[in-house]
């Protein structure tokens, strides 16, 4: 039986976020919900999850050595990576030398990078994916949008929130689209993948926990990108019995082969019953922040649930929702929203305001959440919520 002692005593439990975003931030809560000190990481100070933490450091993530520093004073009992670009080589060290990397320092590093991930799915298991050719450097990204074909995305091999992404529609495209994938990787210029444009119904993250029991699945996520950047999403997604069955068999073989314990942001593309992969997050996922008003236990609670080798005998479901970012352009370090009187006075609605000390040139500060009696109007809800929302910098 494992023992939940008080924080700052000797039985008292510890958790290190690497990342400290919005994401993060909720999983913060969640833990010292449970009596969980939370030491949070990142790469800038008063990040979300600092704002809540027990104690916070800012560090360049990509610097193992400072990281390892770090996780040797503080000593975690959990260490749980919230954001893609981090030393993952030091944390699959700190793993072997006894750490607890969740889920796993593996599962981290492959999914880090879109390399990684993709050669797990396509090649070694066996899922169905969209075309890819991966390319080093610029001649060899000519190369690949030539055996890929127009139209194609191209994406850097480790970036997030559609940054560096963007799709090639024309030989006009090329040189801008490798442009941007240079500027947009989290770690700088790189390495990139080119896809096949896949022509889909439409796209869903599919919100999958391993924990002490076993495997469950949430109500699959429809959502809409813009870039890449998640702009709204909404659950549930309606799919056919057939496209759900073929969407959580792949979610397990590829959870399954990742390993660990937490909650995985499974996205694919569906095609009437075709279900194609497309990406797998071992963390939390932004379009999963749905769950905060259409569910009893949000992706965070159940995340924290499984990292504590706690139950989840159910997950209740609470009704159609949908959420909508906002997403803030402009250089400010004093972003104000107003107006939040008639914003919450409609039914069933929530906002967060994440925090964030600064916004340059477009960056999500908060979301609008919404439940109605079917996903249109739970939708027409943030919609109305966003044009009532003001906001000045």
């Amino acid at each position: 039986m494992e023992k939940f002692g008080t924080i700052y005593k000797e039985d008292g439990k510890k958790a290190l976020l690497c990342g400290s975003g919005e994401l993060g931030k909720e999983v913060a809560i969640e833990l010292q919900r449970l009596g969980i000190q939370v030491v949070a990481v990142d790469r800038y100070e008063n990040a979300p999850a600092m704002q809540v933490a027990h104690k916070s450091y800012v560090i360049s993530m990509l610097d193992g050595q400072k990281l390892r520093e770090i996780i040797y004073a503080e000593k975690p009992d959990y260490i749980i990576p919230e954001v893609e670009a981090i030393a993952t080589p030091t944390l699959v060290e700190l793993e072997k030398e006894g750490f607890n990397v969740i889920p796993t320092a593996r599962a981290t590093f492959l999914t880090m990078n879109r390399e990684g991930i993709r050669r797990l799915a396509a090649e070694e298991l066996g899922l169905k994916t969209s075309q890819y050719q991966f390319a080093a450097n610029y001649q060899e990204y000519r190369e690949a949008i030539q055996k890929i074909g127009i139209p194609c995305v191209v994406k850097p091999i480790m970036s997030s929130s559609g940054h560096g992404q963007s799709v090639v529609k024309t030989e006009a495209d090329i040189d801008k689209s490798w442009e941007i994938s240079q500027a947009g990787g989290r770690a700088g210029a790189g390495k990139v993948i080119v896809e096949a444009f896949v022509k889909f119904d439409y796209e869903i993250t599919l919100l999958t926990v391993r924990h002490k029991d076993g495997t469950s699945f949430l109500n699959p996520i429809g959502h809409w990108q813009k870039d890449g950047d998640y702009q709204e999403s909404w659950q549930p997604q309606p799919m056919t019995p057939n496209a759900l069955a073929k969407a959580q068999e792949m979610a397990k073989k590829i959870t399954d082969a990742l390993g660990g314990r937490g909650i995985f942001g499974v996205e694919m593309f569906v095609k009437g019953d075709e279900v194609i992969f497309s990406e797998v997050s071992p963390r939390p996922h932004d379009t999963g922040m749905v769950t905060m008003i259409s569910q009893d236990l949000s992706e965070f609670a159940l995340h924290v649930r499984a990292i504590l080798g706690l139950p989840i005998p159910n997950i209740a479901f609470h009704g159609p929702s949908a959420s909508k970012a906002v997403v803030v352009t402009g250089d400010s370090n004093n972003v104000k929203f107003s107006n939040l009187e008639e914003v919450l006075a409609i039914p069933d609605t929530q906002m967060r305001i994440f925090g964030k000390p600064e916004v340059h040139e477009h960056r999500r500060m908060a979301v609008l959440l919404a439940r109605g009696e079917s996903i249109e109007e739970a939708k027409d809800k943030v919609h109305k919520m966003y044009e009532l929302l003001k906001v000045e910098k």
